[in-house]
């Protein structure tokens, strides 16, 4: 399956194709539209030919041009968790939980200085709620069919995390990086240590072969195995 990364070096957003029509994983930073519209036309794809948007956790740099794109492209809709609308809704990243290291404290802190401490994105507008499909038990079977994978909850970075296994590779969103300030594939931000750790094991149980994390490079999944047992020792910093 070819995979396209439209992204920019910040944030990936990965694109693959069904029968149906291209799958998005996850949006970007609001303003952004246009550089992965820019980024789809290089490999001959348009954003008309993108069917749904497989949103990985309710975070600006994930959902920040939700609004945009469906206001442009009414085939468009939005698979979430039923768990990430009040966070949609709210317009704001969760401060629950806290950095996961001394390094990932100081980018935080970086961000607050540069004034994207705060992490807005445009709340969901009401005309929207009907193109947002919320996972449930009695349609995750027809939305995997429509997505040709398996759709994984992975919460732990948030409560409404969730990764998609197609064929041999993992998106896994933020339930694990891969580049700095992040260390030993560990996000940078945490929520609960304990559902993060189980959300590895979630992954790894998998067994496939390939990552594809939001940020930095896919790497290999047993990446996972090598660096789990550091998990429960980490320390979250809380931001005061």
């Amino acid at each position: 399956m070819k995979i396209y990364n439209v992204g920019s070096r910040v944030m990936n957003t990965y694109v693959y194709h069904t029968p149906a029509g291209y799958i998005m994983i996850d949006t970007g930073y609001e303003h952004s539209l246009r550089n992965i519209k820019r980024n789809l036309k290089k490999q001959d794809i348009a954003l008309s030919e993108i069917r749904y948007v497989f949103l990985t956790h309710a975070h600006d740099d994930h959902a920040g041009f939700l609004n945009e794109l469906l206001s442009k492209y009414p085939n468009i809709k939005v698979i979430i968790s039923a768990k990430a609308m009040p966070i949609l809704l709210k317009g704001q990243n969760s401060f629950v939980g806290g950095c996961s290291s001394l390094t990932a404290l100081a980018f935080c802190k970086f961000m607050n200085l540069v004034g994207k401490g705060k992490h807005l994105f445009p709340v969901i507008e009401e005309q929207y709620f009907d193109r947002f499909i919320e996972i449930s038990p009695n349609n995750i079977s027809n939305l995997e069919k429509r997505l040709h994978g398996k759709i994984l909850f992975t919460p732990g970075h948030t409560s409404d995390s969730i990764s998609l296994k197609i064929e041999n590779i993992i998106f896994c969103g933020d339930a694990a990086m891969n580049g700095i300030p992040s260390s030993k594939r560990i996000t940078i931000w945490i929520e609960d240590k304990n559902t993060f750790y189980n959300s590895w094991n979630t992954l790894i149980d998998e067994k496939a072969n390939i990552i594809y994390p939001a940020h930095g490079k896919p790497f290999d999944s047993n990446d996972l195995k090598k660096y789990i047992n550091y998990i429960p020792k980490i320390v979250l910093y809380k931001l005061k």
